[in-house]
């Protein structure tokens, strides 16, 4: 197999393909041929200048262009990677009769406990940051019974994979010992080919790095090891990673986007994309890629938003947000152009500074408002925590579709945040609320039978609350577990959800 390695700069950039700064056209985006979506065009925006990039063909046999541009995970049962689909907006909401403001403890499912201490603490079990479980879900168990058959699939800080009955709360396969801490969301390929992709945060126990586990054969069979031409030397995978037509596409801390053909219980590298704001070091990703059509979108810890072409993974525009944006932009589209909104830390502006809450215009990078929220970062226990925002926004449904929400780390006073609801349209903040800690954890939507919207959302010092989209009012606040950085996933009435210590929840909302 033969390698190509292009390496771009200023001088190379009008060689994208299509009219520098010419986006499609808007009555394009709803166009198909024969039901095929239609890619958007191969082209690239004066705001990439910025950039050095260089992309290694790996494959050169196969073009790399996607030839089915559906979202797999739209049809498919169950919640199968970070915030459920392409756009990362939790599309599958919750179920809830008449006004919600109880809950009741379903069962507990304890993790194992890791206590070796490393370089970065002891990390425990439980669930950390983004931590969010999956469910497989299919119409007929072996039984025959037409009731779905639910599994529950959750990375642990222990190491661990663990399968669980949705039910009951006992498990429902063994463990898989992945023998490094989990942080971030595996992803399950939404082709039900059996390929559960994870990454490992916290490197304990060489080798460092990311794999596959193939479900029909209950095993690892798959394993990408430290990579040696990265240009940032910290090789975790905290982000989820994405299937979009033949493709699998994974985003490393170390600054490199992969591109992957997908096999049954392994994959075959096509290529990669690595980059770096001229003048400075190549930064790392946390962010899971949002998709839109042929267009992907990631944050990274040197606050860039960065929007790049599936096909040849060029860049296609850039957006400075200012400082650390680990937490995964979120896509909308609305009057058949799609939007993507996301914020960032208070890291590198020192001990105060803002949470640049934005929409861009995602087909050119356009900033279309920017809504400025005051936060900081305080010393906590000798580590130095920081300000902003961590979880994914969620954008409204039902009676609040004008409505975005979002989790913001203000420490002010010190360990506090706010839970708030933004206008779409105008970027004008329409409530906030105080939450009892600030939160990481990524809020779900639920629905009543008048389609009204309520909204589960979890902080870190184990509160979990149940709100009122339209008017804010908290309906519920109780203390369930230790600490709540990862994110939950919302099944009709009921929530899964991991918290830091040992324990996994399912939690019925009433």
């Amino acid at each position: 197999m033969k390698t190509l390695t292009l390496l771009f700069a200023l001088t190379l950039l009008s060689a994208c393909g299509g009219e520098r700064g010419k986006a499609a056209d808007n009555t394009s985006l709803n166009d198909t041929i024969h039901g095929a979506i239609l890619p958007l065009p191969d082209t690239s925006f004066s705001s990439v200048e910025a950039l050095i990039y260089e992309i290694q063909i790996l494959d050169t046999i196969n073009s790399g262009v996607i030839t089915d541009l559906r979202d797999l995970y739209d049809s498919v049962p169950g919640i199968l990677t970070f915030r459920g689909g392409p756009f990362r907006d939790f599309p599958k909401h919750g179920k809830v009769t008449g006004r919600p403001d109880s809950i009741s403890v379903d069962w507990t499912f304890k993790t194992a406990f890791d206590t070796t201490k490393t370089p970065y603490g002891i990390w425990g079990g439980g669930t950390g940051w983004t931590g969010q479980p999956l469910l497989m879900e299919s119409q007929n168990d072996i039984t025959g019974n037409s009731a779905p058959n639910r599994e529950v699939i959750i990375g642990s800080l222990a190491g661990e994979i663990y399968f669980i009955d949705y039910y009951t709360g006992e498990p429902s396969r063994n463990t898989i010992d992945v023998f490094n801490v989990i942080k971030g969301t595996p992803s399950l390929d939404p082709t039900l080919n059996g390929n559960l992709y994870v990454g490992q945060g916290v490197e304990i126990n060489p080798p460092f790095g990311a794999m596959v586990i193939d479900l029909n054969k209950h095993a690892i069979t798959h394993f990408v090891p430290k990579d040696p031409g990265a240009w940032r030397g910290w090789g975790a995978y905290d982000s989820s990673p994405i299937r979009v037509g033949q493709f699998l596409f994974r985003l490393g801390e170390n600054g490199t986007i992969y591109k992957y053909l997908v096999q049954q219980g392994t994959l075959s590298l096509h290529s990669t994309m690595r980059y770096r704001i001229k003048g400075k070091k190549a930064p790392g990703i946390e962010s899971s890629p949002a998709i839109y059509r042929n267009y992907g979108y990631f944050t990274d810890n040197g606050g860039n938003v960065i929007c790049f072409n599936l096909d040849n993974l060029k860049p296609i525009w850039r957006y400075d947000n200012h400082d650390d944006s680990d937490a995964t932009p979120v896509l909308c589209e609305e009057m058949g152009i799609p939007y993507l909104y996301t914020s960032c830390e208070v890291d590198k502006q020192g001990s105060g500074g803002y949470s640049y809450f934005i929409k861009l215009n995602a087909l050119t990078g356009e900033k279309v408002w920017e809504n400025k929220i005051a936060c900081q970062k305080i010393d906590s226990g000798g580590k130095l925590s920081d300000g902003g925002m961590f979880s994914t926004p969620l954008p409204g449904i039902g009676d609040c579709s004008d409505y975005i929400f979002t989790c913001i780390v203000t420490h002010n006073p010190p360990f506090k945040g706010i839970f708030m609801a933004i206008d779409k349209n105008r970027g004008k903040i329409i409530y906030s609320i105080d939450l009892k800690r600030y939160a990481w954890s990524s809020p779900v939507p639920m629905l009543d039978s008048e389609g009204k919207m309520y909204i589960f959302a979890a902080d870190c010092w184990g509160y979990v609350y149940i709100i009122e989209g339209a008017t804010g009012e908290v309906l519920l606040t109780e203390k369930v577990g230790l600490n709540f950085e990862g994110s939950p996933i919302m099944v009709d009435n009921t929530i899964v959800i991991g918290s830091r210590g040992d324990n996994i929840y399912k939690i019925s909302i009433h």
